[in-house]
């Protein structure tokens, strides 16, 4: 007998069965019949936390309904192989902010991988390809000469050069998955491999080639997790400020020096730690938002924890839930999961000899 879909994302002191289940069925409950997952019902949906929702489905055994948010995307990208960066509650004819960011196009090679992974559906597979190949060829044409990526288009289609840290990582983790599926087809794609070098080396050697943002979390731990920075130069990166951002009992600052812990920063830290191999700090700083769980079963965005302490702001997002449980998916073994946030199975770029750049 197999087991519940669910079993793996249970965690002691994290989540339980009961607990998991909720958090399953308020993503669901915020998805709309057409397959968008807006950020909560009435909120906006930009693509990049769509497909972190999505995963979480996928995660949690909830197969259809992460495919239907896979086909929205598919029915709505643009014809550059883009999606706009917001879309009204999700709604596909009421575009909010028609830029198109580069690493918003590019995780839906992250979310395809997966989900293909957890399904082993070759059909969804032969039927996003080509959403893949565009959005990845999309974001590479924002590729700078010193192997960074752009951050977007505006919305009369200017490039806009300047390159986001957080963003590029995020890019360098999806141009791997999309060779991983690039590989599963047969159907190589050497250009794709030599930007995902030129990207590596950018994020490993050249931090001058970024907007500087390193008052933001992200920007600390995501060349971690998207799997640029590995081994010892992991371990020192994350060492070198652990003391900035992280709030012993409380989770992670989003942004520096103000005194407020996110729920989102914190499940990706975690997702991180467990990347190094670092499980119990990742399982420490997973029970320690434990206090932005809601009744019912999502989580606020995050805690104001000097001051005047609240709740703020008072949302509760598809994605901070979605996040929760990929790291808890992760540190549970989940197959898809850890093969995607782990590595296994996705080669990577190799840098041009000349290294120009």
């Amino acid at each position: 007998m197999s087991n519940p879909p669910t079993e793996h994302l249970i965690l002691p002191g994290v989540l339980t069965a009961e607990e998991a289940a909720e958090t399953v069925a308020g993503i669901l409950a915020v998805q709309r019949e057409d397959g968008a997952i807006p950020w909560f019902r009435g909120h906006h949906l930009d693509p990049w936390d769509h497909i972190e929702a999505a995963m979480a489905l996928d995660a949690a055994g909830e197969d259809e309904a992460a495919a239907r948010a896979y086909a929205w995307l598919l029915r709505h990208q643009n014809e550059d192989g883009s999606w706009y960066a917001a879309y009204a509650d999700g709604d596909a004819g009421r575009p909010t902010d028609r830029s198109r960011e580069s690493n918003f196009c590019a995780y839906v090679a992250v979310g395809v991988w997966h989900h293909y992974l957890a399904t082993g559906d070759e059909a969804f597979l032969d039927r996003m390809w080509p959403a893949v190949c565009a959005a990845v060829e999309f974001t590479l044409r924002l590729q700078q000469p010193g192997g960074q990526i752009g951050w977007k288009r505006e919305a009369d289609g200017a490039p806009v050069a300047d390159a986001l840290l957080t963003g590029s990582s995020s890019i360098h983790h999806a141009l791997r998955c999309a060779l991983a599926i690039a590989d599963e087809r047969e159907e190589p794609r050497p250009a794709w491999e030599a930007a995902a070098g030129a990207l590596a080396h950018a994020i490993q050697s050249h931090p001058e080639r970024f907007l500087d943002k390193d008052r933001y979390s992200m920007d600390w731990y995501y060349p971690v997790l998207g799997g640029a920075v590995t081994g010892p130069g992991a371990k020192a990166r994350i060492e070198e400020r652990w003391e900035d951002f992280v709030v012993p009992g409380l989770g992670v600052r989003c942004v520096l020096p103000n005194p407020w812990v996110t729920g989102g920063e914190s499940c990706e830290l975690a997702l991180a730690l467990w990347v190094m191999g670092e499980s119990d700090r990742a399982l420490e700083i997973l029970q320690s938002i434990a206090h932005l769980r809601a009744p019912d079963g999502m989580y606020w965005t995050g805690y104001v924890f000097e001051g005047e302490r609240a709740i703020w702001p008072e949302e509760r997002t598809a994605w901070t839930a979605g996040s929760l449980l990929l790291a808890v998916a992760a540190l549970g073994g989940d197959e898809a999961t850890t093969a995607v946030f782990g590595g296994e199975r996705l080669p990577r770029g190799s840098a041009p000899d000349c290294c120009a750049f």
